[in-house]
């Protein structure tokens, strides 16, 4: 058995979490991914929230079985509203998102499905095959630790925003959130989230 991979701890230039904007340069990175619309927290939001963690356990169980074991990644979530940078302009009823948890280079789109597939025999809903894997890359972009609720984050997005112009960039978006608590566990003012924007040259 391999020593246990975590990403986290891995690629720390990455998850900066510090209470003043920074820059950060984030390369392309395979995730587990499924995209669903509407207000976070609802119904839906939930199913979809559980049959993302559903498949990254399982499949996790499945790579430590196969002697190459690791760490779950935080959940992340990538959000549009009617624009980029604009997304707290807009009703969250109209936001479309994508909820994410970053996966080591070794998994493969097989492996997402036979996991799916595990999940599927086990609780037959619909939303686990829409569990996929996916990449992305951001390059560029302004970081920033938030504190406190998600409805305050249009706070910490002008900060940010300031520091993007100051130094002759923009922010463009997508909105993007990596979650470092749980909100069933911790109060909404001790919440934190780290806040990232891809940005472009003013």
């Amino acid at each position: 058995m391999s020593a246990k991979i975590d990403l986290f701890k891995q690629h720390k230039a990455d998850y900066v979490a510090r209470k003043k904007p920074s820059w950060v340069e984030i390369a392309e990175a395979p995730y587990l991914a499924i995209d669903g619309t509407g207000e976070p927290g609802g119904e839906g939001f939930q199913a979809r929230v559980g049959a993302l963690m559903a498949v990254a356990y399982t499949m996790k169980f499945d790579s430590k079985a196969a002697g190459r074991d690791y760490v779950v990644c935080k959940l992340e979530g990538i959000w549009h509203g009617l624009g980029e940078a604009d997304l707290h302009d807009t009703s969250p009823e109209s936001w479309h998102w994508r909820l994410l948890i970053r996966v080591p280079d070794f998994i493969s789109a097989a492996d997402v499905a036979t996991a799916a597939r595990k999940v599927m025999d086990k609780q037959g809903r619909a939303e686990i095959l829409d569990v996929r894997l996916d990449s992305l890359e951001e390059g560029r972009c302004a970081q920033m630790l938030h504190v406190g609720p998600y409805d305050r984050e249009p706070e910490t997005v002008a900060v940010m925003a300031d520091f993007a112009e100051s130094e002759g960039f923009s922010l463009v978006g997508p909105h993007h959130e990596i979650y470092l608590s749980d909100p069933r566990r911790v109060e909404p003012e001790r919440l934190k989230t780290i806040l990232r924007y891809p940005v472009t040259a003013r």
